[in-house]
């Protein structure tokens, strides 16, 4: 089975930095095949067929937490997870010089349509579109300013998600689709 972890508040802002080989390393100590990683954020593309996403969430929090002394939140998603959020995408979303779009992966203890209640929205900018494991997000970079994304820094809400540009979210669902013709 192929699996992404994604790694919440890694190597930002000079916070919490963790070199990609010795990530690596760490995966494959703990047993993990066809380790990837992809850019310096924490995505991590791997396979195993042993175990559930929440026993390899937990392996990995240890496994990080012994080898770096850090406690970092990973969520793991299967191919099928990522490939249904990418389903949900709108082709025309990107992330340039004039839109501003993300994926906003959710652990699940949010992972509800609900979530999108709790947010400050401003309706004439912000496009969102819950797709269970992410809430959608994109809005025009002229008025980033007044984006509702802006006020949800520091809430309850944005502890519970990691968040990826949509160029990096389709990478890593091309790089999950080519581990799955190994």
């Amino acid at each position: 089975m192929v699996y992404i972890a994604l790694l919440r508040g890694i190597n930002v802002g000079g916070n919490n930095k963790i070199n990609m080989k010795e990530l690596k390393a760490t995966f494959e100590r703990a047993g993990l095949s066809n380790v990837v990683t992809y850019i310096n954020t924490g995505n991590i593309i791997f396979t195993d067929d042993s175990r559930t996403a929440p026993e390899l969430s937990s392996l990995l929090e240890e496994a990080i937490a012994s080898d770096f002394g850090l406690s970092i939140k990973v969520m793991v998603r299967t191919i099928e997870q990522i490939a249904a959020i990418m389903a949900a995408l709108p082709e025309h979303w990107a992330n340039d010089g004039e839109m501003k779009s993300d994926v906003l992966y959710l652990w699940e203890e949010i992972d509800n349509e609900s979530v999108l209640e709790g947010l400050k929205l401003t309706p004439e900018i912000d496009r969102v579109i819950y797709i269970p494991g992410a809430v959608l997000w994109s809005y025009d970079r002229q008025h980033a300013g007044r984006s509702g994304m802006n006020k949800i820094i520091g809430t309850k809400f944005y502890s519970n998600v990691t968040v990826r540009n949509v160029n990096t979210a389709r990478k890593i669902h091309d790089l999950m689709k080519a581990a799955a013709e190994l």
